[in-house]
């Protein structure tokens, strides 16, 4: 199983150096949160180091900020040299409601 999982991290390295540089950082985010994080934010976009994140409320926010370390670190370890921090950003509301 070991080495299935080395084998599918290589081809997931390779697939994000191929990325456009801007896109390689959102692409990775599912990857260094996790599916249940992912499934709850969005990466928007990088810019000057910092990938903006959209989460759905305040409440999230405050939690994943305390984990961003984290996330950092395993952002850096996909896509060496281009994200230097995040920022979590909470979505707009549209019609009453978050996206």
């Amino acid at each position: 199983m070991e080495h299935a999982r080395g084998g599918l991290h290589k081809i997931v390295l390779e697939a994000l150096r191929k990325a456009a540089p801007g896109d390689a950082p959102a692409l990775a985010w599912p990857l260094a949160c996790g599916s249940a994080v992912a499934a709850k934010t969005r990466a928007l976009q990088l810019s000057a180091g910092v990938l903006t994140v959209e989460v759905r409320d305040a409440a999230w926010k405050a939690q994943l900020q305390e984990l961003a370390p984290r996330y950092l670190g395993a952002l850096q370890e996909l896509t060496p040299g281009k994200v230097k921090r995040i920022e979590f950003v909470v979505a707009a509301k549209q019609g009453g409601k978050a996206r």
